[in-house]
């Protein structure tokens, strides 16, 4: 039976040439609907010099809109002027299915807004875990929680993901499907010539910020260098904690065994990572590590803190899991080292490559879309009451927001009918084989 096409909107306001979880899942999922036979198109702000248009591998085409960002590469929240662009784009792609990302993401939010307002289905992935107690959180949850009154369904990248965005959202759990992160396992390779074990070297790669427990890195690095003479690590990434690094490397004499890479682009992160033995993870929250993917796939052993989705990850004999807490890191790390002899890099690389793939991820998501489109399509009364359990006051107020959103698209009808929009012709490309891989970029 032949699958049904469908025409599909991602949206976030996280996208290259930026790097990150978020912008490697949204470039490898579509590269892999395309494949599939289905249009993909994805809505995201200008970076720098890059607005308007712009077309990648295998002809995913790319709309930078010229919004600037406002703080954390978010852009600014607007509510009802991103309508007419949201809506131009929808018409003119023939979009029937819009697929917002990551519970952070403004843009995100307002297309999904939009969207349900002009009647498309929508479908929500969250990729992180927030908390219950601080403003922030309270704030971003209420937000979520109004975003996704009204979604057709949500994917989450883990079982842990998935509890936390129930709880947070309200969004009946039947909606919600989980659905992994992959790795290009084509890209990320081991060495041919496997570094000696001589001299053990153990690699970060993140962020260099609280959440991803730079803080804990700072306690755990002098310890395990005092125990392990021969123990050398490698830090890639850039963040305000970078200077608490250096000052610990000063601190305690370890320059020529701690070296600082700063940032690392995406195409360089499989050098960096090939150099090492262990991959050493220190977040203190994560709905799922992709990073630790790409380490195993490049044969290396990781330890990681046992926080959020990462033990849902890899198969226990490929992860060392640790409490946040520096003592018990450090002991982690020391089990890994006595068991380095007994690990095969190629070995590792083959069950990576068994266990997660972007062309399964694609096959998944596509099982979700088909769902979105049999979701029944209420009226404006229907949707609108599901506003009002959000909240005392807040299930007022977005009550109001979708009725005056819902006016203004009801009014730019009359000032632009949609018959009066050009719809784009599709670019045809030559046909790619399934089989090949996804290295090339943009």
């Amino acid at each position: 039976m032949d699958r049904k096409k469908h025409r599909i909107m991602m949206v976030s306001d996280f996208f290259y040439p930026n790097f990150g979880g978020v912008e490697n899942h949204i470039y490898y999922l579509s590269q892999c609907l395309l494949k599939l036979g289905h249009k993909v198109v994805v809505v995201t702000h200008a970076y720098g010099n890059r607005s308007g248009v712009r077309y990648m591998t295998g002809g995913l085409k790319v709309y930078y809109v010229p919004w600037r960002p406002f703080v954390m590469q978010n852009s600014f929240p607007t509510l009802f002027p991103s309508l007419p662009i949201i809506r131009t784009i929808l018409i003119r792609e023939r979009i029937t299915i819009v697929h917002g990302h990551q519970a952070f993401s403004t843009l995100c939010h307002e297309a999904l807004m939009h969207s349900r307002t002009m009647g498309y289905r929508v479908v929500f992935t969250d990729h992180s875990l927030y908390g219950f107690s601080d403003a922030g959180s309270i704030h971003m949850n209420k937000v979520l929680q109004f975003t996704l009154a009204d979604v057709s369904q949500a994917i989450c990248v883990s079982h842990t993901s998935k509890e936390n965005t129930v709880l947070r959202s309200g969004l009946p759990p039947e909606k919600v499907f989980v659905i992994p992160n992959a790795v290009d396992t084509a890209m990320f390779k081991p060495a041919v010539v496997q570094p000696s074990h001589s001299e053990i070297v153990i690699v970060v790669i993140s962020r260099l910020v609280y959440r991803k427990g730079a803080d804990l890195l700072v306690e755990v690095i002098p310890d395990v260098c005092r125990l392990h003479p021969n123990v050398r690590f490698i830090v890639g990434g850039d963040g305000p904690k970078r200077v608490r690094l250096e000052e610990m490397r000063e601190k305690h004499s370890l320059q020529d065994r701690v070296e600082m890479l700063g940032a690392v682009p995406h195409a360089q992160v499989r050098s960096v990572l090939i150099s090492g033995h262990i991959f050493l993870n220190s977040s203190l929250t994560e709905a799922f590590c992709i990073a630790i993917l790409e380490a195993a796939s490049c044969g290396l052993l990781t330890v990681s803190t046992r926080v959020g989705g990462v033990p849902e990850v890899l198969p226990d004999d490929m992860i060392i899991l640790a409490e946040p807490d520096p003592g018990d890191m450090v002991l982690a790390i020391e089990r890994a080292i006595s068991m380095l002899p007994k690990v095969d890099p190629q070995v590792m690389h083959n069950r990576m490559r068994e266990l997660y793939n972007w062309h399964d991820v694609a096959k998944r998501t596509e099982i979700v879309y088909d769902r979105a489109l049999k979701c029944p399509n209420q009226n404006l009364l229907e949707r609108l009451s599901r506003y009002l359990y959000c909240g005392v006051w807040a299930g007022k107020l977005f009550f109001l927001v979708m009725i005056v959103d819902f006016l203004f698209w009801r009014l730019l009808e009359l000032w632009q009918p949609a018959e009066d929009i050009e719809e784009i012709p599709d670019l045809t490309l030559p046909h790619i084989s399934n089989k090949e891989t996804l290295q090339e970029t943009e």
